[in-house]
């Protein structure tokens, strides 16, 4: 029998990918957004999740085998954070509390688990490197475990098994999204070559110099998928990266080569994004013209505070797997493959040039 899904956040980048691998995969897809976009094969479901009665509504006829929540909204503060996407986890899972009900529920975070929320994010005692699931919370509010703890009690209400998954900053495809960095840096690296000047790294030395790896949407969709239809992942958290690790130093000439721009050697000095893209909306609005791209707005192509954060980071990053090989999952995914699969799409669909 085909099995139907449910896709919150749709139209983000983990959302869209996961989408499209289901439908691959032959399931029936509903895709909830605020706004939805047109997706093939996806039955779009328009709410807003901080409505609780019109979430309801909205889902009255939506009877998924499986949900998977992508989404979240920031805030002005972690209180605020907190109070408003957990209460959207709430009012998701109560607008689909019946008997015929979400029989797994997948959520989406990240590696705030273990790094802090945004007001304290890199700051004091942090789990020793690289993150594994046993390492547990840290003690400071944060929403990552406020969404959590809504799953966690409405899966004891309602009898479904659930997953959380925590990827490492994701690369994929997104207009409108709030933390993406692979077209943030597709942008960067098209006003660099506009202006003739080099890629200057914006971030921290121990980012430049130390390991990280990253996560491509399209292997995070494959372990939303293998969690939910594999029993023995039921009920447990899980890091999710593309397997390969990596230098900034490295990667950083790769990216810059790629776009045929010159890496400018790093000289130990943070210049943040946000400073290095300042002003840039008039010049990247007369290259869509020129070049008839098909969005003008950068805001809604790059996030450089969100590339800032992760790339300024003053400790190495890396995450552990271990638990999700143990169980089953192999998949493996090239950073820098998915950088480049990532940046042909953007120009194929002509959002740079």
């Amino acid at each position: 029998m085909t099995k139907t899904a449910l896709v919150v956040g749709a139209s983000g980048i983990v959302g869209g990918a996961t989408a499209t691998l289901l439908v691959e995969r032959g399931w029936t897809v509903h895709g909830l957004a605020r706004r939805p976009v047109a997706q093939p094969g996806v039955a779009p479901v328009a709410a807003d999740l901080q409505d609780a009665e019109a979430t309801a509504a909205a889902l009255r006829d939506v009877n998924p085998d499986a949900v998977f929540i992508t989404t979240w909204l920031r805030q002005d503060s972690e209180a605020e954070n907190i109070r408003v996407n957990a209460a959207m986890v709430r009012n998701l899972l109560s607008g689909l509390s019946s008997p015929t009900g979400p029989r797994h529920v997948a959520l989406v975070t990240g590696l705030k688990h273990y790094l802090g929320p945004f007001e304290a994010y890199g700051k004091g005692t942090l789990p020793q490197t690289p993150f594994r699931e046993e390492q547990g919370r840290l003690d400071v509010e944060n929403f990552y475990y406020a969404q959590e703890d809504e799953v966690f009690a409405a899966a004891a209400r309602d009898g479904f098994t659930w997953s959380v998954h925590r990827p490492h900053t994701v690369i994929g495809r997104a207009v409108g999204n709030a933390m993406n960095m692979g077209t943030t840096l597709a942008v960067y690296a098209t006003l660099c070559r506009e202006a003739g000047r080099p890629m200057v790294f914006p971030g921290s030395a121990a980012q430049w110099s130390g390991l990280t790896d990253m996560t491509d949407a399209g292997q995070l969709a494959r372990h939303l998928l293998w969690a939910t239809e594999t029993e023995a992942a039921h009920d447990q958290a899980f890091n999710v990266v593309n397997g390969d690790v990596f230098r900034w130093q490295w990667m950083w000439g790769r990216i810059a080569d790629w776009f045929g721009v010159e890496a400018a050697p790093f000289d130990g000095t943070v210049r943040p994004l946000e400073q290095q893209m300042a002003d840039s909306a008039d010049t990247w609005r007369g290259i869509a013209e020129r070049e008839k791209l098909v969005e003008a707005d950068i805001a809604r192509l790059a996030s450089p505070w969100h590339s800032d954060a992760d790339l300024g980071r003053p400790i190495e990053v890396v995450t552990d797997m271990s638990k999700s090989r143990r169980l089953g999952f192999t998949d493996y995914q090239p950073t820098d493959d998915a950088f480049f699969a990532l940046f042909a799409q953007l120009r194929r669909e002509g959002l740079i040039p």
